[in-house]
């Protein structure tokens, strides 16, 4: 498992609610950049802390490769400049009720910090250059004590219990490189797959607990195990 740090001012709602990450390929000028390159280094099981508006606003689950997409119509006007093809990645996202604020915590973290692609400066401001990149593993450490208890059950999870349901999301992949299938059934199944991790999501935003049990750690609830009571 590694762990990664996404900067999402401009697109953070439309990619949170969508369940996924989004960037070009290159610059605008047609460079390399590595942090868009990182998009295709991911893997499914790894973990990412999203920062927006200088707070730490939620912890995705990456649930697929990165893969070749055009650009979200629903970013609209944001990244205006950017090209319209460019790289995906599924993630399940967990929004935080402890939204951290890294700089007022830099005297823990700021000894974590890389010496290269670094997330923060040594005043603990974002740096603006930065998309997506890796987070060393003391820093994460730091990141979930300081987080506390959500990110403690999201990552331990993913160590204890839910790498078999998020390799098998992974089967995505293999959704797009079937020949059997035209492309839309491709597009519908891969909306299928996503909308399983969005509906999760968007559940914990007006639930905190099971209605039927009670139970409140989220390591024990699952999305997918609802069952729905229609009145006739």
């Amino acid at each position: 498992m590694k762990f990664w740090w996404v900067n999402q001012n401009q697109t953070y709602r439309h990619e949170v609610d969508g369940g996924y990450l989004w960037s070009p390929k290159t610059n605008s000028n047609g460079n390399i950049n590595p942090f868009y390159d990182n998009m295709t280094k991911v893997a499914v099981g790894d973990i990412v802390f999203s920062f927006k508006d200088t707070l730490i606003q939620t912890i995705g689950i990456i649930t697929s490769e990165g893969y070749s997409h055009k650009k979200p119509s629903v970013f609209g006007a944001k990244g205006e400049n950017w090209d319209n093809q460019g790289w995906c990645v599924g993630v399940d996202y967990h929004e935080l009720s402890n939204k951290i604020r890294p700089k007022d915590f830099m005297d823990k973290l700021g000894v974590t910090l890389p010496q290269k692609y670094s997330l923060l400066q040594e005043n603990g401001n974002g740096n603006q250059g930065v998309y997506l990149t890796l987070v060393p593993k003391p820093m994460a450490d730091v990141l979930s004590e300081l987080i506390g208890k959500e990110a403690q059950v999201i990552i331990n999870n993913i160590r204890y219990h839910d790498v078999s349901e998020i390799k098998d999301i992974s089967i995505e992949g293999g959704i797009k490189q079937n020949t059997g299938l035209d492309h839309t059934e491709k597009e519908q199944l891969v909306k299928s797959r996503r909308g399983q991790g969005v509906f999760r999501t968007n559940l914990e935003r007006i639930e905190n607990a099971c209605r039927i049990t009670g139970v409140t750690a989220k390591e024990h609830l699952r999305a997918s195990h609802i069952k729905m009571r229609i009145k006739s």
